[in-house]
């Protein structure tokens, strides 16, 4: 009997144990989180915009280089940029984005991958270490970006992404990530990253369809050469400060609902401890109870 207290006893502790753990991951994502949702909720409003506005000044026409950056070509070489984190103890955060991934390989490029013309960009070190053993192509260029998250960073790798598509190393560029709306709710997107896409102009769209001639100054050509990569690197920059702010939010509340279940099996322990214990004391009594009885007989 004193065997089975000292296995409960033991295995409070560890519970116990695990439990100041996942409470101090739940503060630290916390407080990381706060900093990333301040970020990705600044940038988006900005980026967003530069988005509109790019895809509504390609709608009109554009020069022919950049124009090569919003014209559809035949799918033959894909790349696709899977945003995943570092770290795990975060949910389903990872094993969703890389369900994601092979979703939309499986239902949009099967005959791509299958002729080894699809290449995964791993940003994140989870998604790096699953794709490499799932046997695919696999740029581990900027697996450690989140290690040192600075636009600076980010820019290097959308430029590499850009250089390729023009060198037509790919035909198309989508990114996989978790657009982050609040602690609790990511949402997963497979977003196309390259071509462009274009968009109606707003004021096409309040005319019915009518077409606006917009004046340009100096010219249609500079202000997309001006415009476009300043976008492209914003656009990449933003998806990943979402996946940021997503996987310190997925984190967070992993953490809060293992804090809760240790709670819930701790007291099941201290429950199953007090009945052994009741039962060790019973034992004990009947023993002493017994023995005085034998005494008293003789």
């Amino acid at each position: 009997m004193s065997g089975k207290l000292k296995e409960v006893r033991d295995r409070i502790k560890t519970v116990q144990s695990i439990q100041q753990t996942t409470k101090a991951m739940k503060m630290v994502s916390a407080a990381e989180l706060r900093r990333a949702q301040d970020a990705i909720q600044q940038m988006r409003p900005y980026a967003l915009k530069l988005q509109e506005m790019l895809g509504n000044i390609i709608a009109s026409g554009g020069s022919e280089t950049e124009m090569e950056l919003a014209d559809p070509r035949p799918v033959e070489k894909v790349l696709l940029v899977v945003i995943t984190s570092d770290r795990g103890l975060c949910g389903g955060y990872n094993s969703n984005l890389i369900k994601l991934a092979r979703l939309r390989i499986r239902e949009k490029y099967p005959t791509q991958f299958a002729a080894g013309s699809g290449t995964i960009m791993a940003i994140g070190k989870k998604g790096f270490e699953y794709f490499t053993k799932s046997g695919f192509r696999v740029d581990g260029s900027f697996r450690s970006l989140f290690s040192d998250l600075r636009f600076e960073e980010v820019r290097v790798a959308a430029q590499q992404v850009v250089e390729g598509y023009l060198k037509k190393d790919y035909d198309v560029v989508e990114l996989i990530y978790s657009e982050f709306k609040n602690a609790i709710v990511q949402q997963f997107r497979a977003e196309t990253f390259l071509p462009v896409q274009k968009s109606v102009p707003r004021t096409e769209e309040a005319r019915g369809g009518i077409r606006a001639d917009f004046i340009y100054e100096p010219d249609q050509t500079a202000i997309l050469r001006e415009l476009l990569p300043k976008i492209l690197n914003t656009q990449f920059y933003k998806a990943t400060l979402d996946a940021h702010a997503s996987e310190h939010g997925a984190r967070m509340t992993a953490m809060d609902k293992a804090t809760e279940n240790a709670n819930d099996f701790l007291k099941d322990l201290r429950i199953t401890y007090n009945r052994v214990r009741q039962a060790a004391i019973t034992t004990e009594l009947t023993e002493i109870v017994g023995g005085a009885a034998a005494l008293t007989g003789r």
